[in-house]
Parts: C-alpha cells; structure tokens; sequence
C-alpha cells in the first residue's frame, strides 16, 4: 500500500506548480505586450515591426557560426526559420517557469533573472537595421510586462494562501474572504488577455504590414523585347521530371529573413552611391518606366549539396543594371558592389561581373507575374553565373561602389569565399534514391547546369561500367540549367547510378568532393535502385 504523501510535501510541489504556471503566464504576457508594442510602433512611423521574439531569432542567426546555419539549412530546408522561432519560444517557456518556481522563494532573483531575459530581447532588437521606436519600444513594453506580471501574481497568490504556499515570499497573513476566487479570476483573466492580446496584435500587423494589396496593384510593362515562348523540346517528355521553368510556389527560399519584409513599392527607392561620381536614387516607378529585359536564369544557392533542391530556374523580368551603373559612373578602383536588403543583409558583387556583358538586373517579376514577397517584392538583385550569396540580394535598396579589401558582405564576415563562381553541377531526379523498379527499359533523367558557360553534354554511369552520353533536351541560354534523359536496359539487382556533365567551355565536372562551405559544393551525384 502506497504511503500517504506528506503534507507538507504536496504543498511544496503544489506551490512550485502554481509558481511554474505564473511563470508561464508572464511569460506569454511579455510576448503579447511585445506584439502590441511592434504594432503601436508601425503606427506611429517604424520601418517594420520588430516583435521581440523575432528580434532575438535574428540575433541568433546572427550569432550562429556558418556550420551551423549550414546544419540548420541541410537539416530544415526552407523550415529552418520555422524550426528557429519554435526554438525560440520553448526557450522562453523553460527560462518563465524556473522564474516562476524561483519566485516562490526568492522573488528578487526570480525578478533578476526575467529582467535579465527581458535585457535579451532589448539588445537583440536594437541590432536590428529598425528605425524610430521599431528598434527597442516593443522590447521594453515585454521585458517590463513580464516583471510585473511575474511579481504580482506571485505575491498576490500567497497573501491570498491559495494553495498553502511554503516558504512565501514575506508573511502569509490572513487569508480574506473572497482572496482564492479573485486570484482564481485573476489567473484567467490574465491568460485570456495575453491569448487575446497577442492574437489581435498579430492580426492587427498582419493587415497593416502587408503589402500584397499593393503587390496586386502593379502593372508590369512588356519586356521591350519579349523572350518567344521556349519549345517543347527544352522538357524531356519524362513522367515525374520537373518542369523546365520552376513554378514560383515551389522557387527554393535560403535566406536570413524570420519574417518577410514588407517593402511598400510606393516608398521603396534604391540608392546608388560610393565610388561613383553621380550618386543618384530610383523609385520603383522610374525602374518600371525603365526599357525592361527579359531573361531565363537558373539561380542556385552556394548552401546546396551534391544533388540537393536549392536550384531553380525561372524567366525574369527587369531593368538593365550596368547601364545604371554607367550612369552612376563608377570610379576607377571599385571593384565590389555592397548591396543591402530592407533587412540589413549585406551582399559583395563583383563590378566586373556586372559590366562584362552578362544579364545582370534588377528583377521586378518572376515566371510572368509580379515578384513574389518572399523573393524580393519589389526588387531583387540578379546576376548570371554566381550563387546567390554574392549576387542575388532580395529586398534592395541600396548599391554602394567601394572594394573588396574595405567592405565584406555578411556571408563572407562568416567564412564563405569573397569570389563565388556557379561551379558545374548535374542531378539525377528520376527515378529516386531508394527506387524499387522492374527489369527493362527504364528512363534516368535529371538536370545539369554550368551558369553563365552552359552545358555540352551529360554522361551517366552503371556502378563502375563505362561513362554513357546521356540525350540532351535543347538548351535555351548558357544562362539556365538544360536536361537530360538516358534509357537504360536495367537488369535485376542494385545498382548504382551517377551523373556528370561537362560544360559550354569543354571542362568536365570535378569528381573532387567538397563541402559546401566556403564556395559550393563539388562532386558526382550518385542513386542506389532495386532492379526486381
């Protein structure tokens, strides 16, 4: 027979479970308060909302080492982000409840170590490029929230003695009629008001700080030479094989955005400036009266490994930006342009590679419709034949001429190369890894790219049998990737397969593995299949 827990016992474990939940409470107080405070902050003239919570993920992207993010890339995918802020928030949620459980006995520490906390999220904000209160207002509101809440309903519960607290904080006194329903109300009142408060402040800057409406609104002119649409024979007729142009919903998405910025169109302007002997702005209507170009162009990220997903293609439509640059007049002896994203991101390009005669531009659309938010709206930063990280910012606003020996951009600060040429990649996409499959005639087939060289050819390899010329589809541009198929005569067993290509100059693609850090990933990507 179980013995009979100890009176005074249960009231301690009773006591440090009011004292976890308080915790909690205050906790989701400071968060809804922080919520309100980034809305009232938009309000009142804020470039964007700066909510604690996300202040501090960014802060933590920030302070996270490259071989992390790359973990976080590899592992996550385009739900790093996600996984973060929910890092964030259990994070929150143990450090309340050892605050609330602290407060029991020693509510001076308890309140040290919330405000500590709170101190947290106000540096974290005030890192981030946020002009006006967006930078510490709503930080503040939260940490502050967060004590008090913390330490009234803490004391308030044992003056009531609700629940036989031992060891309060002060002397318990007499317990007065009506003491345990007004803390019991109190208790509920406070969760429904941060449930509420927080819901509605979400709400509030989701309707405020969003600007697909205005998105919606624009017109986007005709290219001034239209590209004619691409023939059949770009696709391989192969079933589950992507398609040749990647439909914007399905774009790969690799940056340090935890939330997308909202860049109003009607206030966006780009500032060109640094060595340069016009410095001049553009509005978003002068880019459209702008004679706009289309261009295929097959973006990957520095971040994808030997047969990954970061590799789309897409037909783009933009202004020109080394006749803007000319305008400019660049300087002898700048030879990086730093460009900066609405969100502070700072990305080195090459001059060169933008005056050389490549399709650089200012993108405004994607696939025929106007840049999605979540890739740039209203403008990104494209330039053929390097990875993203020193090419392809999203939300611009800002290009400064100066040099690679005075200024890094971001990515470079944490460890990747200055120089990052696309390096010659191909993939096998059909059929998987892991593929069970019956003898015969079956159909390999993939993708290869070498931006800005283009692709020659495309060979394909049986485990350790000789190198077979894989079937071309036509290429549109040295620009995008190109596909391929191979009908291979498959006989029972497993079985190896391995793409490489070689590319528009005659090289081969390296069979050299590397990482992706610091400048891209090399190597041959390889399936294992089950032939019954």
């Amino acid at each position: 027979m179980e013995a009979p827990k100890e009176p005074q016992a249960e009231a301690r474990s009773t006591t440090w479970l009011v004292g976890g939940f308080i915790g909690l409470l205050a906790a989701a107080v400071g968060v809804a308060v922080g919520e309100l405070g980034a809305a009232v902050s938009v309000e009142l003239g804020a470039s964007a909302p700066n909510a604690p919570v996300v202040a501090v993920g960014q802060w933590a992207i920030d302070l996270t080492p490259a071989w992390l993010k790359e973990v976080a890339i590899r592992n996550f995918g385009s739900h790093d982000k996600s996984a973060l802020l929910t890092g964030v928030y259990i994070t929150i949620a143990v450090v309340s409840v050892l605050a609330g459980v602290l407060a029991r006995r020693y509510l001076a520490a308890a309140t040290g170590l919330a405000a500590a906390f709170g101190l947290v999220g106000l540096i974290a904000a005030l890192t981030r490029p946020v002009v006006g209160f967006g930078g510490w207002f709503p930080a503040l509101l939260a940490g502050v929230a967060t004590v008090v809440v913390l330490r009234s309903l803490t004391v308030w519960s044992q003056r009531a003695s609700v629940f036989g607290a031992v060891g309060a904080v002060g002397a318990v006194g007499q317990r007065e009629p009506g003491d345990r329903r007004r803390f019991l109300l109190a208790l509920f009142g406070t969760g429904a008001g941060a449930l509420v408060g927080g819901l509605g402040s979400r709400a509030w800057l989701d309707s405020r700080y969003n600007v697909a409406p205005a998105r919606a609104a624009v017109v986007l002119p005709e290219a001034s030479e239209p590209l004619p649409a691409l023939p059949a024979s770009v696709h391989p007729n192969v079933p589950d094989l992507e398609p040749f142009f990647t439909p914007n919903a399905q774009f790969y998405r690799v940056d340090t955005a935890l939330t997308v910025p909202q860049v109003d169109p009607r206030n966006w302007m780009l500032r060109i400036h640094g060595l340069v002997d016009r410095p001049f702005e553009v509005s978003f209507a002068d880019l459209l009266r702008m004679p706009l170009e289309e261009h295929d162009l097959t973006l990957t990220c520095v971040s994808n490994t030997i047969g990954g997903p970061y590799c789309g293609n897409a037909r783009w439509l933009g202004a020109p930006l080394a006749p803007l640059l000319r305008q400019a007049g660049v300087r002898a002896g700048a030879d990086q342009i730093l460009s900066t994203s609405f969100d502070g991101m700072t990305i080195g390009t090459p001059v060169e590679a933008v005056l050389d005669g490549r399709q650089a531009m200012l993108a405004v659309a994607m696939n025929g419709q106007t840049l999605p938010v979540e890739h740039g709206f209203p403008c990104r930063m494209l330039v053929p034949g390097l990875y993203g990280y020193v090419s392809a910012t999203k939300w611009v606003v800002d290009l400064e001429l100066t040099t690679f020996a005075k200024d890094a951009g971001f990515w470079v600060g944490e460890g990747w190369s200055q120089q990052a040429p696309v390096k010659t990649a191909s993939r096998i996409d059909v059929p998987g890894t892991g593929a069970s499959l019956k003898a015969g005639t079956i159909v390999v087939a993939g993708v290869a790219w070498a931006t800005h060289r283009g692709v020659a050819g495309v060979e394909v390899q049986v485990d350790k049998g000789p190198w077979v010329t894989a079937e071309l589809a036509a290429s549109d541009t040295p620009d995008t990737w190109r596909q391929w198929s191979y009908a291979w005569p498959a006989t029972t067993g497993q079985h190896t397969l391995t793409v490489r290509c070689t590319d528009g100059t005659g090289t081969l693609q390296t069979p050299v593995v590397q990482d992706t850090l610091p400048d891209g990933a090399t190597g041959y990507h390889s399936i294992q299949v089950t032939i019954g």
